[in-house]
């Protein structure tokens, strides 16, 4: 594909709290991870919502970012932004990031929502519950990445499969459940040690697997917001204890 025919890739996603890098929002990493992961050349805008830039009301009027800019094609929804994203960026200039197994798509799904209750209750009488509720979703998914999928289990072979040591949760490679769940689970992680005190179990090792060899990829490390931005967006939504 020559230059010319390229097409214009542009991602809006969230400014942080200094108007200008980028702000905690996973739908924004996630789409932000789909274009690094598919190789295309793209630009990155961040938008300052509180100041409603032009550019917002100009593009894509009463839309929240990310939002994308495709040629002069504006598309607002995130889910289908990727598969627009999967569908048009494809082979053999691109690679597939769809997940083979669709349970990786659906592993750790109750994450966000266990950690939303946990760290939104101010009731301390509840918190031990809400905190048991968060670990068994944690296990969970400590288990689906520590089970074998079925391309790591040989039939032939005499030697049974019980465990993986796979590192991403389809394999080998980051797809686009990893795209979705990792940025929560960021989040997760540093909202949970700055306002419970909680740090996730070291007895999870897959999920510490998960964890370690997706901050050793750019395309994950890169596009976190900093902790602290991730702090602030959690000021008012995470409740002390009473």
């Amino acid at each position: 594909m020559s230059d010319a025919e390229k097409p214009r890739v542009e991602l809006f996603v969230k400014a942080g709290s200094d108007g200008q890098s980028i702000g905690n929002c996973p739908f924004s990493q996630r789409l932000f991870m789909v274009l690094w992961l598919k190789g295309v050349a793209f630009d990155v805008t961040t938008v300052d919502m509180k100041r409603k830039p032009d550019i917002l009301k100009d593009l894509a009027p009463g839309a929240m970012p990310p939002f994308l800019l495709y040629k002069s094609e504006v598309k607002t929804d995130t889910n289908k932004i990727e598969e627009f994203l999967e569908e048009n960026l494809a082979p053999p200039e691109c690679p597939r990031l769809a997940a083979r197994n669709p349970e990786s798509n659906t592993a750790g799904m109750d994450v966000f929502s266990k950690f939303s209750a946990y760290v939104k209750n101010s009731n301390p009488q509840a918190n031990d519950n809400l905190e048991k509720g968060l670990l068994k979703a944690l296990k969970k998914l400590d288990d689906y990445l520590g089970s074998p999928l079925p391309d790591e289990i040989d039939e032939n072979s005499a030697d049974e499969v019980t465990s993986s040591s796979r590192p991403f949760l389809d394999g080998q490679e980051l797809t686009l459940a990893d795209c979705n769940l990792l940025p929560k689970l960021n989040i997760v992680k540093v909202v949970c040690l700055k306002y419970r005190n909680f740090s996730l179990p070291q007895s999870l090792t897959n999920l510490w697997r998960y964890l370690n060899a997706a901050y050793a990829r750019e395309e994950f490390s890169s596009t976190c917001p900093n902790d602290e931005e991730i702090h602030i967006a959690y000021s008012s939504v995470a409740k002390a204890l009473k």
